[in-house]
């Protein structure tokens, strides 16, 4: 059986120190691969250096939504903020207010594109593009995506999706599939399968073994697995309140029966660089 393409991407790089230093550590002995950065973390400018050198794929976790505020002022993207000048809290409050029409392209486009360039300025070579909460998924975020893939040469995104049977997931495996039609017309390589949004947070090592199995059973050439490493000495998480099991994943990444059960299931670990050739 000849090898198949296994991404193995750890969000949000640049959220806590405790998030950066259990990634950086996952890559050199686990089976982390690539990263998304998360520029309006306020950890990123510290470990942005790290993360250059360290040989992870990269992509841009564009955000407009959580606990942080935005690269440009509240002035610059008013739409895209709260009287206190922050993002709204949650997708669900995004989409809200998306849906109603208040969110405005021009805003959407200056921040994400200015994330971007923080990105470039730090050295950063992209390698794909996602979103912070899945938010690319959206097709007015999907837009200026694209938009940014195309500017910085980006070959490959993120298509999350779900195999849950809430109204979310269905939600989800409808603007999947919008997105993966999209992004091919844009030229855009997506992994031919993807688990991490069911588990978000809480991907432990029985589960990321139970993941790679499923994707290892599919026909498909590539896949990507979204996890959420972290450490336990970490007092900035704190006010990040999303009861994710952070030590568990970062233990289960690290984990040698993992790195067995990648082998076992005939794949090969990589980043989205290597995904259009795969």
């Amino acid at each position: 059986m000849s090898e198949r393409l296994l991404i193995v991407n750890a969000d949000d790089f640049g959220l806590t120190p405790g998030v950066c230093e259990a990634i950086l550590h996952s890559a050199h002995h686990g089976v982390v691969t690539s990263t998304s950065a998360l520029v309006t973390g306020p950890a990123f400018a510290a470990h942005a250096a790290a993360l250059r050198d360290s040989g992870l794929g990269v992509g841009a976790h564009l955000c407009v939504v959580g606990e942080d505020r935005p690269v440009l002022s509240a002035a610059e993207v008013p739409t895209l903020v709260g009287p206190d000048g922050r993002f709204p809290l949650t997708w669900k409050q995004f989409l809200a207010r998306a849906i109603r029409g208040r969110v405005d392209m021009d805003d959407l486009r200056r921040e994400l594109f200015a994330q971007v360039e923080v990105m470039a300025a730090a050295g950063l070579r992209l390698t794909h593009v996602d979103s912070h909460q899945n938010l690319h998924l959206w097709p007015q975020v999907a837009t200026v995506a694209f938009e940014i893939a195309a500017s910085r040469g980006i070959t490959a995104m993120r298509v999350t999706r779900s195999a849950g049977w809430s109204p979310t997931s269905a939600g989800v495996r409808a603007l999947s599939a919008l997105l993966e039609r999209r992004g091919g017309r844009h030229g855009l390589a997506v992994p031919g399968g993807s688990t991490g949004l069911d588990e978000a947070g809480h991907m432990t090592e029985q589960r990321l073994l139970q993941a790679i199995t499923r994707l290892g059973s599919a026909e498909s050439r590539s896949a990507e697995i979204a996890v959420h490493p972290g450490t336990d000495d970490d007092p900035d998480r704190s006010r990040y309140v999303w009861g994710y099991e952070w030590s568990a994943e970062f233990a289960a990444v690290c984990s040698p029966n993992v790195r067995r059960a990648v082998a076992d299931a005939g794949f090969r670990l990589g980043d989205f660089s290597e995904l259009a050739a795969s």
